[in-house]
């Protein structure tokens, strides 16, 4: 898959940055450019917006195997991780991986009331113990594109009666997840599935999982058109009782773009993507670096992050993160892509 759809992307740039930001699909584009237009116009239909919403809420569900009923919609990661942190019991330990983002781990380690534990990444479902209440991880690291052992970490935590939160903003679109390995999930949507930013996605078991909601407003109803005033009597009966209310403009587009992830399937994305990261970092070595070894569409190379300013000026965007010059291949990349990229870095660090 060289190009999976080279017709809907028009980058200026050799754009390496999806782990910070993803590329809008030419749908994603049109559907926003004509939301905007009615907004000007007073030519909104609020009704269908919230249609198309729910329409967003689905695809993302097929596209991470649970239900739609289990999953809420919000704006950032770091409110649903915050929903999740403030509904724990006083006393529960949440355990977390050294180093892992901060808006996973900050929500925890800010509410008083909880013990407060990392791990490194590769030691974490060790690092369970008695009287663990929740483990914490990405599912892959920002900084460096490790890929957690989520299976060690179930059966772990399964063993000590913990629940599992993972973050799956840096892997869902191009690594599937069993859904059994995780009882909450939270996904931003703006990297890897090309939405907008203000999309993000929480899923929560059928139970609800013990959560509260904390942020309830008129569509955490069971029948919010008829329930707007006052009170709410009677809470939705699906995880929409967690749902922020949503911003329009991020979920018109969310739409556009998770369908396009849909139809290529993250699978053949994923294939894709770790092809073209194998081929950097095979390139990397024979220049002499050592990049984080790891089977991840994301490459980080410890040292190296005062390379991208030089690389940005040569049309190369990538990231530094945590020392590490950061590079994400997605559906938009190809091989020559990669190719120029090792020139230029190498002409870079000749130079």
């Amino acid at each position: 898959m060289a190009k999976p759809m080279s017709a809907e992307f028009r980058p200026q740039t050799t754009y390496l940055n999806t782990a910070s930001h993803g590329l809008f699909p030419a749908r994603t584009t049109s559907v926003l450019e004509a939301a905007v237009r009615e907004m000007a116009a007073g030519e909104m239909d609020q009704v269908g917006y919230y249609e198309r919403v729910e329409a967003a809420r689905a695809t993302f569900a097929r596209l991470v195997g649970v239900p739609p009923t289990r999953v809420a919609t919000g704006s950032a990661v770091s409110v649903h991780v915050g929903l999740i942190a403030q509904s724990l019991p006083e006393g529960t330990e949440v355990l977390v991986a050294d180093g892992d983002f901060s808006s996973l781990v900050n929500p925890f380690h800010v509410r008083s009331g909880l013990r407060f534990r990392s791990a490194p990444l590769e030691g974490l479902a060790d690092a369970v113990r008695p009287g663990t209440g929740l483990v914490a991880v990405s599912s892959v690291q920002s900084a460096d594109g490790r890929v957690a052992d989520l299976a060690a970490v179930r059966a772990a935590a399964d063993a000590h009666g913990a629940r599992v939160l993972v973050d799956t903003t840096q892997s869902t679109g191009w690594l599937p997840l069993d859904p059994a390995l995780a009882d909450y999930t939270v996904c931003g949507a703006y990297k890897w599935l090309l939405c907008p930013r203000g999309t993000s996605f929480l899923t929560v078991p059928r139970d609800g999982g013990g959560l509260r909601p904390l942020h309830a407003g008129w569509l955490a109803g069971e029948q919010p058109w008829d329930t707007c005033y006052g009170p709410i009597r009677e809470l939705a009966h699906s995880a929409r009782r967690f749902d922020e209310s949503p911003p329009f403009l991020p979920y018109l587009g969310a739409e556009a773009s998770l369908g396009l992830v849909a139809e290529l399937g993250p699978a053949a994305i994923g294939e894709h993507n770790r092809g073209l990261a194998a081929r950097f970092r095979a390139g990397l070595r024979e220049l002499g670096h050592a990049p984080v070894e790891a089977d991840s569409a994301i490459v980080a190379v410890p040292g190296l992050g005062d390379s991208a300013e030089a690389l940005a000026k040569a049309g190369v965007v990538l990231s530094a993160r945590a020392g590490n010059l950061r590079a994400a291949f997605h559906l938009y990349n190809t091989e020559a892509e990669v190719d120029r990229t090792l020139e230029v870095l190498a002409e870079h660090v000749r130079g």
